[in-house]
């Protein structure tokens, strides 16, 4: 049998190189328009040397010759017989390259190039392109109970890791050198269409299937040719596209024969309902007959209903976030190309913002292309993401639903196409709302369908019979979700919004369409952290938002318990407790006069256990521990707002363990001004409570490694304020042996006096800056307190989410944050 390889005749080595000068080409360029990655073959083919026969063929299309006229004939083929099957695989591969070639330009022009939502000129595909992941499980195949899925805490809830049962992700190449036939998933915006374009250029480029010739199909665009000249044959259609290019139907018939096209069949889910059918019969009868082509279909979840035989069902996974941060890279590059160091430096800034905690639920959007690159988009405008994050889901929503299709010209057949834009914003938030709602975030095709079904009830011209209302509904569940990919169904019969960002959108959407009477029941949730974002978003989408914050204010004031205590003696609300170093802690059960709490300053120790002689509820705890914040407050002097100086001090002085010691992000949100460089009493106060923590988490094994760092906490001369105690510090300082003595020595004096030369820190701090108090708070205060922390954050957090709010009702809530209420 003939070699594989092929060289060049003398002849043939001429006539080549004169039309490679005419080119004005290099052997490099060269070398990249046949497909190959270095220039050796190209070397080869001008010596006369055997290259690859595929390699021959490009080369001589790629320079515009006949490779009839450039091969020579091997001296062994004058006198063995000639190989018919050879022959034939020599034909085919000339067959190929001749298709190739004249091919080429039409995949480039037609693929090559991507059109992006609101960008006015096209972008390269290379410049864009990320590699995409393969999940070979389809997730809505998955057998999975509820309990698989929701495997967290709410009070735990991480909003990226929403159905993080998940399968393997492999490149999708791989997949698709895995698989001769293959169904690409996926939901809408998902890259399928953009992952066929790919694979059309590197099969066009040579960089993939370099045997093969790409033929990239609208079937869209098929099924709208195919009603209008009466012909539904897949077949047909391709003899037309490639008899322009001077391919006959007989040589395309070879090459579809051999399996020598690369069938790429983009979106079988655009297909109009009218055409669906004979579309799908054409496939099946291609796929049948010219049984050895690689195909491949893309489709949106859930529109795929008819299964083809033989054919491998994939699906695109979301991205992760290398992929994020490769696309966001490739997105501002590519459109500031006069500027790519500029470019870069808008997506790291993007990058840097999406990290932080407040745009976690962007960065969750992030996963789905079409809505990554709409937050490039608005991010490109104001090197920023919106104040207003309920604008961006707004835009987001209207892509999936109405922007999308329309600007590839696909009309879908609604199975709910009686239902307004309007009416199926309501559907969605009353499912959103109810779900929600009831803690629900995965939730079971029957529990989809009665909430569906109820409010199809509730419209003018709602069909009566029940198994009607029951089918519509269902029809709707599926038309959700393969229409717009609101809806995924995350395991067989259990379904989730797509992004737990859009379930909370509809939940608040639907608190603003019954507001006023919704927002006294949603303030209710306002120390639960799932409903964190619903807050905010509702917050920012009212016309005026007065009512909902008097109802949070309102709600907070409600976990102190204070009306509820009004009538019991030595408890008034309203009423500031006053501290004095003279008198000693009084019983709060003891009436006084005045109604203060009176508290000894020179005792070091404030105990929860004094407390419940006459008080057990966590709530009267939490009162006392506020008043002793409010009352240090304003001890100080400090050019910050009473209410920052308040929320400082509170989580500086609760107990190293507790979850809330040491957090300012309450006071910083504020104040801003506390970010910067501390001084005056706050900075001294913290240098303190620094200094103490050091000296409580000394042992007499760690004394001898840690007593430098000691030294350098209470060195606080260089603080203002420090002047008010320095007596006191280097006298505390002096008590310290010398850090030149040997580890036992140091061991044994810690041993003998540590415990009282912390107290003494102690002592000092609580009588000179009225701070170091033990407070020792069980287990139900803690909590209280965090939820009273929690939702006070909330509240300043919606205050400065650019809401419509009074800046009269703005003031008195600011003014008065972490105080006790008056009782009314």
């Amino acid at each position: 049998m003939a070699s594989r390889s092929l060289y060049a005749s003398e002849g043939g080595i001429k006539k080549a190189k004169r039309a490679f000068e005419r080119k004005g080409w290099t052997q490099e360029y060269l070398a990249s328009e046949v497909g190959i990655e270095t220039r050796q073959p190209i070397w080869k083919f001008f010596k006369g040397k055997p290259v690859d026969r595929h390699v021959f063929y490009e080369i001589c299309f790629r320079l515009e010759l006949e490779p009839e006229d450039i091969i020579a004939i091997p001296e062994e083929s004058l006198t063995s017989e000639d190989d018919p099957i050879q022959d034939i695989g020599n034909e085919i591969d000339v067959l190929v390259a001749k298709a190739r070639s004249q091919h080429y330009d039409k995949v480039q022009d037609h693929c090559g190039s991507l059109r992006l939502l609101d960008i006015a000129k096209p972008v390269t595909l290379d410049d864009l392109y990320i590699d995409v992941n393969i999940l070979e499980e389809i997730t809505s195949q998955r057998w999975l109970g509820i309990a698989d899925l929701n495997d967290f805490e709410p009070e735990a809830f991480d909003r990226l890791g929403l159905g993080k049962v998940s399968t393997q992700r492999l490149p999708g190449i791989e997949v698709v050198q895995r698989y001769a036939k293959l169904m690409v998933l996926g939901k809408p915006g998902a890259g399928k269409t953009t992952f066929l374009q790919h694979l059309a250029i590197q099969c066009n480029q040579g960089h993939f299937l370099a045997t093969h010739v790409p033929v990239f199909l609208g079937l869209k665009n098929f099924a709208e040719d195919a009603v209008e000249e009466g012909n539904f044959s897949l077949k047909t259609y391709l003899y037309q596209e490639f008899d322009r290019y001077g391919i006959s139907s007989q040589q395309l018939e070879t090459l579809l024969i051999h399996g020598r096209i690369l069938m790429l069949l983009d979106g079988l889910d655009e297909v109009p309902e009218a055409a669906s059918t004979q579309v799908i019969q054409q496939i099946r009868k291609f796929s049948e007959k010219y049984y050895k082509s690689q195909l491949v279909i893309t489709c949106r979840l859930a529109a795929f209903e008819y299964r083809f035989q033989g054919f491998t069902e994939v699906e695109i996974a979301d991205f992760k976030p290398e992929q994020i941060e490769n696309f966001v890279k490739k997105w501002f590059t590519a459109l500031a190309k006069d500027s790519p160091k500029s470019g870069l430096k808008r997506a790291s800034l993007f990058l840097e913002k999406m990290e932080l905690l407040e745009n976690q639920p962007i960065k969750e959007l992030a996963k789905t292309p079409v809505l990554l690159n709409l937050t490039c988009l608005v991010f490109q405008a104001q090197a920023n993401f919106p104040t207003k994050r309920s604008d961006l889901y707004k835009q987001g929503l209207d892509i999936l639903l109405v922007r999308w299709d329309e600007a590839r010209g696909v009309r879908r057949d609604h199975v709910y196409r009686n239902l307004s834009l309007s009416d199926r914003l309501k559907l969605l938030s009353q499912l959103a709302a109810v779900t929600f709602g009831q803690g629900e975030y995965f939730f079971e095709t029957s529990k989809v369908a009665q909430i569906i079904e109820e409010y199809l009830r509730t419209l003018p011209n709602s069909l009566s019979k029940e198994s009607a209302l029951e089918l519509d509904s269902i029809a709707a569940i599926k038309s959700i979700e393969a229409q717009h990919g609101l809806l995924v169904e995350r395991a067989r019969q259990i379904y989730s919004f797509s992004h737990l960002t859009f379930q909370e959108y509809f939940v608040a959407r639907d608190i603003v369409a019954e507001a006023p009477a919704s927002l006294s029941r949603l303030a209710e949730y306002i120390a639960e952290k799932r409903w964190r974002e619903v807050f905010l978003l509702t917050v920012q989408m009212l016309p005026y938002a007065d009512l909902l914050f008097q109802a949070m204010k309102q709600q907070i004031d409600k976990l102190l318990g204070s009306q509820r205590h009004s009538s019991r003696e030595g408890l008034t609300s309203g009423v500031i407790g006053k501290f004095s170093k003279s008198q000693p802690l009084k019983p709060l059960g003891e009436k006084k006069e005045s109604q203060e709490f009176i508290v000894d300053i020179n005792s070091p120790t404030v105990s929860t256990t004094q407390l419940k002689r006459d008080i057990a509820l966590p709530n009267q705890t939490l009162q006392f521990f506020l008043s002793w914040v409010n009352n240090k407050s304003l001890e100080v002097e400090a050019p910050y707002k009473p209410a920052a100086i308040r929320a400082f001090y509170l989580t500086l002085v609760l107990p190293p363990n507790h979850p809330l010691a040491r957090k300012q992000a309450l006071a910083l949100a504020l104040d801003h001004k506390l970010g910067g460089e501390l001084g005056g009493e706050l900075a001294l106060d913290l240098a303190l409570i620094h200094a103490l923590g050091v000296a409580l988490a000394l042992t007499p094994e760690l004394f001898y490694d840690r007593l430098t760092a000691l030294r350098l906490a209470l060195d606080l001369d260089h603080l203002a304020a420090g002047k008010l105690i320095s007596n006191s510090l280097r006298h505390l300082r002096n008590q310290l042996p010398s850090t030149d003595s040997d580890r036992e020595s140091l061991k044994q004096w810690w041993q003998i006096n540590g415990m009282t030369w912390v107290s003494e820190l102690r002592t000092m701090m609580v009588e000179q800056r009225h701070i170091g108090h033990e407070w020792h708070l069980d287990e139900a205060s803690e909590k209280l307190l965090q939820e009273f922390y929690y939702a006070n954050k909330l509240l300043v957090d919606c205050l400065t989410s650019n809401c419509q709010l009074t800046l009269t009702l703005r003031q008195e809530i600011e003014e008065s944050l972490l105080l006790l209420p008056l009782c009314h």
